[in-house]
């Protein structure tokens, strides 16, 4: 019997189980792919998967794999160019500025010395940022040309992307951000995500704590240019209050995730997941 949606992972999370309890709610024949045990031939036509949904944590097995389902035809959520642009803060961030969403503001520098150089020009603090990565790993508050050094230092011997240094301003705000989930062009759900045990990153996985956030249509306006930005259809969108600017967007995550989101909010996401790609793909 041919899949009505393939979920498409790596890892299992709570995420991934609840896409597929939600299928079985509405009848929906989930198929459930684990990438690692996945090997495509690009000479033929591809098997029957449906609309996959993709969920690979691996940023490199998330964009080959769905270069290869979609050079085959197969329908990815989401698309190839969402998991190159929203995979990379670089990219994102300009793409953002393209669509005239506010973000704070960033430079890129590509030496120990050229980012030495910016920092005394411009000033501390600032965040240096790997332009790929997730779950708050590797970034750091630079404080002073010693922090500095000292940091940028120990990158330079590690994997070429954790060479392209991204600086980003530290945004004087509340001690929170702002997760909005988007499904197609409305805000879901979204919460607030309050630093933990003195942490400034506010990452849950971090020990961050999630309290409901109401959405105004400020931010569901700003969301969907910032979906829009990257392509995306089902997406996380962080924010941050900004006491000079408001509202500006720092992030947009590709395979979102939402378990919080869904605690918090009492919002059922995965279903909604399901009912717009089953509709899209009609």
């Amino acid at each position: 019997m041919s899949p009505d949606v393939t979920i498409l992972y790596d890892t299992i999370r709570w995420e991934e189980k609840a896409l597929l309890e939600a299928g079985k709610k509405k009848n929906i024949n989930i198929q459930m792919v684990d990438c690692k045990n996945l090997a495509i031939d690009l000479e033929k036509k591809p098997e029957d998967y449906g609309p996959v949904i993709q969920r690979c944590v691996s940023y490199y097995r998330n964009l080959h794999s769905t270069a290869a389902l979609e050079g085959m035809g197969v329908n990815v959520i989401n698309c190839l160019n969402t998991g190159i642009f929203a995979g990379n803060k670089l990219f994102t961030h300009m793409l953002l500025k393209k669509y005239g969403v506010p973000t704070p503001y960033a430079a890129v520098a590509f030496s120990k010395d050229a980012v030495i150089e910016h920092l005394e020009t411009h000033g501390y603090p600032k965040v240096i940022k790997p332009t790929v990565g997730s779950w708050g790993r590797l970034i750091s508050k630079l404080n002073d040309k010693d922090s500095a050094e000292g940091i940028i230092e120990s990158r330079e011997a590690m994997y070429p992307i954790y060479q392209v240094h991204y600086l980003e301003e530290f945004v004087n705000r509340p001690p929170r951000d702002i997760r909005a989930i988007m499904v197609g062009d409305k805000i879901v759900a979204a919460i607030y995500r309050t630093s933990g045990n003195g942490n400034w990153k506010t990452n849950m996985a971090l020990g961050g704590t999630a309290e409901e956030c109401k959405v105004t249509p400020e931010m569901e306006e700003m969301c969907i240019k910032a979906k829009n930005a990257v392509q995306g259809d089902i997406v996380g969108v962080d924010l941050m209050e900004s006491n000079e600017r408001g509202l500006v967007v720092h992030e947009v995550n590709n395979t979102t995730e939402y378990k919080n989101t869904v605690r918090v909010c009492g919002v059922d996401i995965p279903s909604l997941m399901i009912d717009y790609v089953m509709k899209k793909n009609k």
